[in-house]
């Protein structure tokens, strides 16, 4: 039986680099075409030695493929997108060019006009742990970013039980992969070597994405603090999240730790990729894999719930995600391909 064919367009990227991976050792799917602009032509054991054993020049232009992952640019993914979604392609789209469902946003936030407005209502968002069946049936699915992840894994079990209020604070720390490969001062070693720096206080881009994800949770009234900060690593995303209880809705001290713990088990119990941790993880237990860590617990002295979450952003915040969309896409046990371990220290 012939296996499905698989292509990414724009594989010079950390998330595409990181797809070509995971895709190459994935059982069911064949990767038969990479593309990218400033290495078409050579071959990707070239570019990129550690991906030797794959057998496959770069090109220009896609071939003819079943999925296709899309990890180009905010606004250029879109574009290359359009005509893929004419010919009938499957599609995970790796940008945001997908993930807003109201078209006034992308302006506002990403500098651009949507080309296809129409299609923001069809495409799915893929965060399988809320929309596993729309998933399954989608023939474009929005790969959530690496931020909203770990932002709204924290909290869905919280909101969907209507126990905390909408007034929310997510403080998050990502490592210098998440800003992509393009050279920049902001990124330099010298600049990023012992140092952390908060950035994009006024309004990081994931904003508009975390808090229509939570408003569709069930927090109408969402108002979120959002604050990301650069860390000298090269892989993982920690995200630390604050809400006030509200009243009545769970205990108090150690009783109310309990309930809240039981509340997290029970809502992520048959979930593969997401863990609820007995002690608050790190990012190093992530790395490289597709877990998502997630440790719940209650401020004694403010009452204040405190949900501890992290992930590897180029993993199940990025490339891995996106195969665990493409498996349910395809009809796959949604783990294929995705077992590994996280490599320690």
């Amino acid at each position: 039986m012939s296996k499905t064919k698989i292509g990414i367009i724009n594989v010079t990227g950390y998330a595409g680099v990181e797809l070509a991976r995971l895709l190459h050792q994935h059982p069911e799917v064949e990767l038969t075409c990479v593309t990218g602009r400033s290495a078409a032509g050579q071959k990707l054991g070239a570019v990129f030695p550690h991906l030797s054993q794959i057998d496959l020049t770069v090109a220009a232009k896609l071939g003819e493929v079943d999925v296709a992952f899309s990890a180009m640019p905010h606004k250029e993914s879109a574009e290359v997108i359009l005509p893929l979604v004419k010919a009938g392609i499957k599609i995970v789209d790796i940008s945001a060019d997908f993930r807003l469902k109201d078209a006034g946003e992308y302006p506002r936030w990403y500098g651009f006009d949507h080309p296809a407005p129409e299609l923001l209502s069809k495409a799915v968002y893929g965060l399988p742990e809320l929309y596993r069946q729309q998933i399954s049936s989608a023939q474009i699915v929005a790969n959530p970013g690496c931020y909203p992840t770990a932002a709204i894994l924290a909290l869905a079990p919280a909101i969907k039980a209507g126990i905390i209020q909408p007034d929310i604070i997510i403080d998050s720390k990502s490592g210098v992969s998440g800003t992509g490969r393009s050279l920049s001062l902001t990124t330099h070693f010298s600049e990023v070597n012992e140092d952390v720096a908060a950035y994009a206080l006024s309004g990081h881009r994931h904003l508009p994405e975390i808090t229509q994800e939570l408003k569709f949770l069930g927090l109408k009234e969402a108002s979120v603090t959002f604050v990301p900060h650069l860390i000298p690593m090269t892989r993982g995303i920690l995200t630390t999240a604050y809400a006030s209880p509200v009243a009545g809705k769970i205990a108090g001290g150690e009783k109310g730790k309990t309930e809240l713990r039981k509340l997290y088990l029970d809502f992520y119990q048959d979930e593969p990729f997401v863990s609820v941790t007995e002690s608050p993880p790190h990012t190093k237990h992530t790395w490289g894999n597709n877990l998502c860590l997630i440790y719940p617990t209650i401020d004694g002295r403010t009452g204040r719930l405190i949900v501890i979450s992290c992930l590897d952003n180029l993993v199940k915040g990025a490339a891995g995600q996106a195969i665990q969309n493409m498996n349910l896409m395809l009809g796959l046990p949604e783990t294929t391909g995705l077992e590994s371990i996280a490599i320690y220290p």
